[in-house]
C-alpha cells in the first residue's frame, strides 16, 4: 500500500509564494511523480512531473517560469515551489506516483494519489 500525504497549502496573496510537500510511505515504487491540481468545477490538470533521477522534468505551460518541482528520494519527498502565485492557481493540489519512470500528463496514468492540499490565492 502506497501512502502519499501533501502539506504546505494555505492562503496567500497574489504574487506570493508557497512550497508544497508530499511525503511518501509504504511500498512506494518511487518512479515518476507529479503534481496535479483541481479547481472547483474543473477537471484535474497536470502541473509538473519528474522522473526518479530528475533527468525528465515536465511543466504545464501555466507553471513554467513560476513553479519548480523537486524530490528527495532518500527521504521519499516530493516538492513544488510556487512563486508569483495568481488567483488562477487556486485549487486543491495533489501529488501522484506512477509505476513507470516516464512522466505523463494525464491523471489516468498515475496509480497512487494523496488526499490533496488546498491552495487559495487572493487578489
Amino acid at each position: 500500500q502506497v501512502h502519499l500525504v501533501e502539506s504546505g497549502g494555505g492562503l496567500v496573496q497574489a504574487g506570493g509564494s508557497l512550497r508544497l510537500s508530499c511525503a511518501a510511505s509504504g511500498r512506494t515504487l518511487m518512479y515518476a511523480m507529479a503534481w496535479f491540481r483541481q479547481a472547483p468545477g474543473k477537471e484535474r490538470e497536470f502541473v509538473a512531473g519528474m522522473s526518479w533521477a530528475g533527468d525528465l522534468i515536465s511543466y504545464a505551460d501555466s507553471a513554467k517560469g513560476r513553479f519548480t518541482i523537486s524530490r528527495d528520494n532518500v527521504k521519499k519527498m516530493l516538492f513544488l515551489q510556487m512563486n508569483n502565485l495568481k488567483a488562477d492557481d487556486t485549487a486543491v493540489y495533489y501529488c501522484a506516483e506512477r509505476a513507470n519512470n516516464s512522466v505523463r500528463e494525464s491523471p489516468v496514468d498515475y496509480t497512487s494519489w494523496g488526499q490533496g492540499t488546498q491552495v487559495t490565492v487572493s487578489l
